[in-house]
């Protein structure tokens, strides 16, 4: 694979959970960072759970890794 690898864990849905894309393929729907942590390790990216949050390669959209239920309204 050519280039830096994109993940993209984007704003919680309506009814919770976030989608996570790696290149452009969607992996799932992560419930916590754990989640994330497991749909990396299955795309082959080894990464501890307790390091989600602070790797540079992953752009998490809309709200931070403390957020994964929907929104409330505002």
């Amino acid at each position: 694979m050519a280039g830096p690898i994109r993940v993209i864990v984007h704003p919680p849905s309506p009814s919770g959970g976030r989608r996570v894309r790696v290149d452009g393929e969607i992996l799932g729907l992560a419930h916590n960072v754990t989640d994330v942590a497991e749909f990396l390790r299955r795309a082959g990216l080894e990464i501890d759970p307790a390091d989600v949050a602070d790797v540079p390669w992953i752009d998490w959209r809309g709200v931070g890794p403390e957020h994964w239920g929907p929104q409330a309204g505002g």
